[in-house]
């Protein structure tokens, strides 16, 4: 159970306020905040190694269960996913003892707001590295969860996305700890809450679209994917990604694995990707096409109307001369 006095406390610190580790006796001095969850709030802090990021709890079971996340981070071959976790302790706060981690503090944009500044063909290759960290992370046996723009973080040069707050990361096969509702397919009537490959994978394509719409949208009526579709559709930023968004939402991707490669042929293709025509403007041409047909079968009648004068005026011609040719005839018989 929450302690209603660590939860305020944790919520209220504000910048200046020191904290010294009770066990490993480490000192932190609060500069700003940088953002909350269900489990606590993160503070950028001073340090004797420098400046890190503090995750201030609420109870010492969810902070222990983040700490092993990020410690199985760390195990995972390759390139870190998440922050390096620097230290775990507890630090009495106006009497109320707090438990906290610090981790490194990673300097970069949000996503959303890197890609509004560097250009849209810095899209589809984040999104690929997401991808590829994501597997790793379903091969070491977790889900990310509660995946969102606001827990990704964008650092460099050169270029690469960072996990933020891990505090949703749950062991596969077991209900998500937490989720946000416009990434969550269960909101979306497109899924169960179960931590799977493709419940992140779902995540995915709502961070994609989300890219196209950073205001985002509501659910509306009983069809929330074709909602989803018809954003797809009406949008040109996502047009080269139209089938790998698809399959994301519906749940057809097994692996991260498999909708990274399929998003590599999309980048690859993405350069020759020829912007659909409105279907409006198909509308028109189809119309204009209707109303040539009476033009040009008016132009027929006309032609023929014209025939019509000039045969009659051949055949009185004709008529005339072997008329004027038996007069002829008849005159000479006379003679």
């Amino acid at each position: 159970m929450k302690n209603s006095s660590s939860e305020n406390q944790a919520y209220k610190l504000t910048a200046g306020t020191r904290l010294l580790g009770k066990w490993h006796q480490e000192r932190y001095k609060i500069v700003r905040s940088l953002g909350s969850g269900a489990t606590g709030k993160v503070y950028l802090a001073e340090s004797v190694h420098g400046l890190v990021a503090l995750k201030v709890g609420i109870d010492n079971m969810a902070i222990t269960s983040e700490v092993n996340v990020l410690k199985h981070f760390e195990k995972v071959q390759g390139q870190t996913l998440g922050p390096s976790l620097l230290d775990v302790d507890d630090a009495v706060v106006g009497g109320v003892t707090l438990p906290f981690y610090a981790m490194e503090y990673l300097d970069g944009q949000e996503l959303i707001t890197y890609l509004s500044n560097k250009g849209a063909e810095w899209f589809g290759l984040l999104i690929i590295q997401l991808l590829g960290d994501l597997d790793k992370l379903h091969q070491a046996g977790w889900a990310f969860g509660d995946l969102k723009p606001d827990n990704l973080l964008v650092v460099g040069p050169p270029a690469r996305i960072r996990w933020l707050d891990v505090g949703g990361t749950t062991l596969l096969g077991r209900s998500i700890k937490e989720y946000t509702e416009f990434y969550d397919r269960g909101y979306w009537g497109c899924g169960t809450r179960v931590a799977e490959p493709s419940y992140d994978l779902f995540s995915v394509a709502m961070i994609m679209i989300n890219c196209a719409y950073p205001k985002r949208f509501d659910k509306k009526g009983d069809k929330p994917l074709v909602l989803l579709k018809e954003k797809v559709d009406q949008s040109s930023y996502l047009g080269p990604y139209q089938h790998v968004i698809y399959k994301a939402l519906q749940g057809k991707y097994a692996h991260a694995a498999d909708m990274r490669k399929e998003m590599v042929e999309a980048v690859s293709n993405a350069s020759s990707y020829k912007v659909p025509k409105q279907k409006t403007v198909s509308r028109s041409k189809s119309t204009s096409k209707t109303r040539q047909k009476p033009v040009k079968k008016q132009m027929k009648v006309q032609k023929q109307k014209k025939k019509k004068p000039s045969y009659f005026v051949e055949i009185f011609l004709v008529c005339s001369f072997i008329l004027l040719a038996y007069i002829l005839y008849l005159f000479g018989q006379m003679m």
